[in-house]
């Protein structure tokens, strides 16, 4: 429990005065209250028509505030255009005008002989000043901007990728705004609303002077204060009382109800019950550089072609694209079959890639952090500035100067962007839905999707009862099931645990196996890479540094990164007489050398590094061996991975040091070796075991 903090005298006495200052005033309104006639005061028709006409004005003049209001606070929030920053001082501008002035600007644009004033009365008959329409106005001129401040607020925190995600789904901008962006944001758009109201129907200054103090047209509450004032002390109190019981009100509502940002649809740590929960924070893709799986190239198979689906695929599962309802990003192009879409593109800008995949491909897009993995697949999306795909061919078709909701393309962002006021069932119904598909026949394919993930018993529940797991698979079922032509994946199945990873990686296969169209599954995962793709593409800064079949990529990958990822040592050098010359002044011998002089990447198995006490014996098989210091030394199933630091402080400035070396050995010989951290140990690689390959 966190100790409470004790405010210093010299903050405490300040504070506490200008809590009496800002009670006081609103104590004695509550002493000086009639309360014996209080109900009679209230009652009277003066009273009570202002109050009538109060509630009319502040009504009129919020509905006016959310028509105008709503689309200003999206454009502030979600655009980028010249003068944004002058107009949001212009919104909050009649926050901070004295109500007089403001009374007075209104006269001079919306009088008769203002600037619109005339226009507006020669033309259409209409006059605001001195009439109930222009107390409206002089309401919603001051009220405005509590609704668009406290709206914007309220946009700006709720990330982007929700409503890019509905329009991948194939809704349009107007629907996403309907169906996403609105709901997501109610909370901070009652609280605007609340305050904007409750503003309205204080207004006083701007009403006074731009529409009057005529009883029955212009009389609003705070002017029959004001009149009460001169003749009844009393009976203005007992007005103001009620005034300050609605904004006491308002305020209540809002307290922590509706404050703070958009709620975040990612779940919460520990939601869902044990038995539910197939993917918890735990479960996180394989980190970097570690090697999960070290042989993982020879050890999983490429994926098999996908000509048709497996026996496995429940026979009631919808087809990916049924010839009844087209998808959304049009016919299939000429000599392709129903369902089929190659995918042809040119992308530039901060990412540079030729893409040319055939229909009914899956690729893996791998590379470091940064390299532009997502910035590839917001490019074909047409959702970033940073990179764009000109031309964009889908199933023949160009859809570069289409917006995203017709390009055919569906999107799985790392979180899954579950929408999170919409349950499961809703959510995977959600593309469907947007191509017109009819409510029960969408929701009958939804729970179909769900079932086959695995995730069906959930459908009912919201993101926020999810797991991060069985989100995750709940967002895959959305994207599957809104039959897109190009589907794009990005980091699909991180949040999932090792067991679930296995299930929705097998049944993600299925899927794929019998799609007609293009995937793209962007992946730190070697086992997902080799598994699921029949191609995989490196990419490193934004360019393509290889791009080839599995077991190619396996054998000999192009990439240190790559290589790494896949389990194997690499290092990087200029190719030399019988071997690579590795930076740091270490030779390198190999089986099969290069031409010399030639960029040249040295990949080594880990279970091909021995280790031993000392050095090895002369003329014994080994041709490259180097002394080393044990780094860190981590277990892999039932053997031991090795991590050491080759060179020897001892040999100065020329002696072979400046890179790691990964082993993997048994426990036993661990054992023997008195493998620790910190030991000092010797490396060693036969030549035969050393591939090179050209950079």
């Amino acid at each position: 429990m966190s100790r409470v903090r004790r405010a210093p005298a010299a903050l405490l006495l300040p504070a506490a005065a200008a809590v009496a200052f800002l009670l006081v005033p609103l104590a004695g309104v509550l002493v000086r209250a009639p309360w014996p006639d209080l109900a009679a005061r209230l009652t009277d028709p003066a009273v009570t028509r202002a109050l009538s006409l109060s509630l009319l004005v502040s009504g009129w003049a919020l509905l006016l505030s959310l028509l105008l209001g709503v689309p200003l606070a999206w454009v502030l929030a979600r655009t980028e255009f010249p003068g944004r920053a002058v107009v949001r001082s212009l919104v909050l501008l009649p926050m901070v005008l004295p109500p007089t002035v403001a009374g007075v600007a209104l006269l001079s644009g919306f009088g008769r002989r203002g600037l619109l004033g005339g226009v507006l009365e020669d033309r259409f008959g209409v006059t605001l000043p001195f009439s109930t329409a222009g107390a409206v106005v002089a309401a919603a001129f001051v009220s405005l901007p509590f609704l668009v401040i406290s709206l914007e607020g309220t946009l700006a925190g709720l990330h982007p990728r929700y409503e890019e995600t509905a329009g991948s789904l194939g809704a349009s901008p107007l629907r996403v705004f309907r169906t996403v962006t609105l709901p997501m944001v109610a909370p901070g758009l009652a609280a605007g609303a609340a305050l904007c109201w409750a503003r309205a129907l204080g207004e006083f200054g701007a009403t006074i002077t731009f529409a009057g103090n005529l009883p029955g047209r212009t009389q609003t509450l705070p002017l029959q204060v004001y009149l009460l004032l001169q003749d009844d002390p009393e009976g203005a109190t007992a007005v103001s009382l009620l005034l300050l019981a609605v904004a006491l009100a308002v305020l209540v509502a809002l307290r922590g109800r509706w404050a703070g940002a958009v709620r975040d649809a990612r779940p919460r740590p520990g939601a869902g019950t044990p038995a539910d929960d197939a993917g918890t924070a735990g479960g996180a893709g394989t980190p970097e550089g570690t090697g999960a799986v070290e042989a993982a190239g020879a050890a999983v198979p490429p994926a098999a072609p996908r000509a048709a689906a497996p026996p496995s695929v429940p026979p009631s599962a919808p087809p990916p694209v049924p010839p009844s309802v087209p998808p959304s990003g049009g016919p299939a192009g000429p000599g392709e079959r129903a369902g089929a879409a190659s995918l042809r593109a040119e992308v530039t800008g901060s990412t540079e890639v030729s893409l040319d995949v055939g229909a009914g491909t899956t690729v893996a897009v791998v590379g470091p952090n940064g390299a532009g993995k997502t910035t590839l697949l917001r490019a074909l999306l047409g959702i970033t500035g940073r990179a764009a795909a000109r031309p964009l061919l889908i199933g023949g078709r160009d859809v570069s100067s289409l917006p995203p909701h017709r390009r055919g393309i569906a999107w799985v962002p790392q979180d899954g962007a579950l929408f999170p006021h919409l349950t499961a069932l809703a959510n995977t119904a959600y593309g469907l839905r947007a191509q017109g598909v009819p409510r029960a026949r969408a929701h009958r394919e939804a729970q179909e999707w769900l079932d086959r993930l695995g995730v069906g018993r959930l459908a009912g529940r919201r993101p926020a009862a999810l797991s991060g797991g069985q989100a995750q698979r709940v967002a895959l079922a959305r994207a599957l099931a809104a039959r897109p032509r190009l589907l794009l994946l990005d980091e699909p199945l991180a949040a999932l645990d090792q067991t679930a990873r296995a299930h929705v990686r097998h049944a993600l296969r299925e899927h794929l196996a019998g799609f007609g169209g293009v995937c793209l599954v962007v992946t730190h995962d070697p086992v997902e890479a080799l598994s699921l793709a029949g191609r995989i593409l490196v990419l490193e800064e934004g360019r393509a540094v290889q791009e080839a079949a599995p077991a190619k990529i396996a054998r000999h990958p192009r990439s240190p990164w790559v290589a790494r990822m896949l389990g194997r040592n690499a290092w990087t050098g200029t190719a030399a007489d019988g071997g690579v010359a590795l930076p740091g002044g270490t030779r390198l011998v190999a089986a099969e050398p290069l031409p010399a002089g030639s960029p040249a990447l040295a990949v080594v198995a880990p279970e091909a590094v021995a280790l031993h006490r000392g050095r090895p014996a002369a003329g014994s098989s080994p041709r490259n061996a180097w002394p080393g210091t044990v780094r860190e030394v981590t277990a892999l199933g039932s053997r031991l991975r090795v991590l050491l630091t080759a060179g020897d402080p001892e040999d100065g400035p020329g002696g072979p040091g400046g890179f790691d070396v990964i082993a993997e050995i048994t426990p036993a010989s661990a054992a023997e070796l008195g493998v620790a951290e910190g030991a000092r140990l010797w490396a060693s690689v036969k030549a035969t075991e050393v591939t090179l390959v050209a950079l």
